[in-house]
């Protein structure tokens, strides 16, 4: 109870003893205007008055303490924040890795098509900043910084091998993995890059035209980027 509370609550009782008082100091008149029993009524009031003052008071209490809980909350969700800033630099987190073929069982070859198109990689490990679309497998870089990017290709099956993709920024090819020659099947290769990009630059791997991949639940063919810092 608040020191104010018990101030009110000591003077209401002063009052009650004030009143019993002077109800036996006065003449008949007096005593017929405040009887033993209105005294007792006025007392009852008063006690009731104070019971009610103490509830509040402990309600105040209460309400204090969960106060100080949500703010000792609040500050340890901000530590936390700041910690992580701390972790990462205050930098933005991209990095994306995915896979061909979205169903782990399906195998075959993907192609050939009369012009060169993107590569869908369907299957996504990871996608932080969402810049990655499986839907149409163009990378889109929605902040400005120097970027890896890694893929991995597998040849057709069947003799004679036919397989080129191109990993492309903006339509333009930046590098290759190809296999078009040999008897041999089962061939696989890779190639990486380090690139600036502006936001809203495009990256995707190609699949030039009237080429194939194959690929199954092995997953041969991947395709992987990240931004390495900000520019």
């Amino acid at each position: 109870m608040s020191l104010r509370m018990k101030g009110i609550l000591v003077f209401l009782l002063v009052l009650c003893c004030c009143l019993s008082g002077t109800q036996g100091q006065g003449d008949h008149e007096d005593q017929k205007t405040c009887c033993p029993s209105d005294t007792c009524s006025l007392m009852k009031e008063l006690t009731s008055i104070g019971e009610k003052l103490g509830a509040m008071g402990e309600k105040q209490g209460t309400m204090g303490d969960n106060l100080r809980l949500m703010e000792t909350r609040l500050q340890t969700s901000e530590n936390e924040v700041e910690e992580l800033k701390r972790l990462t630099g205050g930098r933005p987190q991209v990095a994306f890795s995915a896979t061909l073929r979205e169903t782990g069982n399906a195998a075959g070859n993907t192609g050939p098509f009369t012009t060169p198109i993107p590569l869908q990689y369907k299957k996504v490990f990871s996608n932080t900043g969402s810049s990655y679309n499986p839907a149409t497998g163009i990378f889109t870089a929605t902040v400005k910084g120097m970027y890896y990017f890694r893929f991995s290709m597998m040849n057709n099956l069947n003799a004679p091998p036919n397989s080129v993709v191109c990993l492309t920024k903006n339509g333009q090819r930046l590098v290759s993995v190809w296999d078009t020659t040999g008897s041999d099947a089962n061939d696989s290769g890779s190639n990486a890059v380090v690139i600036p990009l502006e936001v809203g630059d495009n990256v995707y791997v190609e699949l030039q035209a009237n080429r194939l991949v194959y690929d199954d639940g092995m997953n041969y063919n991947t395709f992987s980027g990240f931004l390495l810092f900000t520019m």
